[in-house]
């Protein structure tokens, strides 16, 4: 070691150093590239984030893998359970906002199922219960249960469904046209028909027979105000979306009748 002195404050100070030191060298020089990347910092709440995004993605994988599979053994048509036919899925094909209507309406469609059914049963017992109609009621019960239930579904059921789906005109009006119709055809056997008939078996004491065609009537009903209330809210939709019968004829013009009745 040797002495240095320096002046400071007018005295000369005794300065400790070694004149082999290098004053520019840092005592960190050798313990870091420079040119290495920095250390990340880890945040802990991105840790987290990270985890919950890796186990989304293996949910989603799980589902993606579980509807390949049932693709793969039953194809893609779901529906009906027992025979499928169509494809037929809302929280899939629907977007977020339509679904709650779409739902509503099929729960409809399901309440008219029922109330076929229920009509047909409510027809044999009066039937039996003698009236001079109840043979023809019968065939006419039977005749609504496959025509009416196979009809509604695919004429204005379906057409609404894929409407909303796609959002093209020309499924707008299919269905305007075809469930009119049925809103009309619902008010005729509600109130005159069914009722009718209903009373009839009261008046006579044959109560199987008129509980069931009650029950029935009511069925009528609720589907008929049910589908008549979302009739309005899916016509103030169809304007508000700028549906026109031009739009739904360049539609037809540039897919063709073919594309209405596919999932695509």
């Amino acid at each position: 070691m040797e002495m240095a002195y320096i002046l400071k404050d007018g005295e000369f100070q005794k300065m400790v150093g070694d004149y082999n030191e290098n004053p520019f060298a840092s005592s960190h020089s050798l313990d870091a590239n420079p040119f290495d990347d920095p250390v990340a910092q880890v945040d802990p709440t991105a840790l987290d984030t990270i985890r919950q995004r890796e186990a989304e993605l293996d949910r989603r994988e799980r589902e993606l893998n579980a509807r390949a599979e049932q693709i793969k053994h039953h194809g893609k048509s779901n529906w009906p359970f027992f025979f499928p036919l169509i494809y037929h899925d809302i929280s899939d094909e629907i977007p977020e906002a339509s679904r709650y209507l779409i739902t509503r309406l099929y729960q409809l469609w399901l309440v008219l199922l029922g109330t076929l059914i229920l009509n047909m049963i409510a027809c044999i017992f009066i039937l039996i219960a003698g009236s001079p109609d109840g043979g023809r009621d019968v065939g006419a019960a039977i005749g609504y249960l496959f025509i009416i239930s196979a009809t509604s579904f695919l004429l204005w059921y379906r057409p609404i469904y894929n409407g909303y789906m796609k959002e093209q005109a020309l499924y707008f009006y299919f269905y305007f046209f075809f469930c009119g119709f049925h809103l009309l055809f619902s008010l005729y056997i509600t109130g005159s028909a069914g009722l009718i008939q209903t009373v009839q078996m009261f008046a006579n004491h044959h109560w199987v027979a008129a509980v069931l065609g009650l029950v029935a009537t009511i069925g009528w009903t609720l589907q008929g105000l049910g589908n008549a209330f979302y009739y309005r809210q899916i016509y103030a939709h169809h304007t508000a979306a700028g549906h026109t019968m031009e739009k739904a004829k360049t539609e037809l013009a540039s897919h063709g009748a073919k594309a209405y009745f596919t999932r695509g």
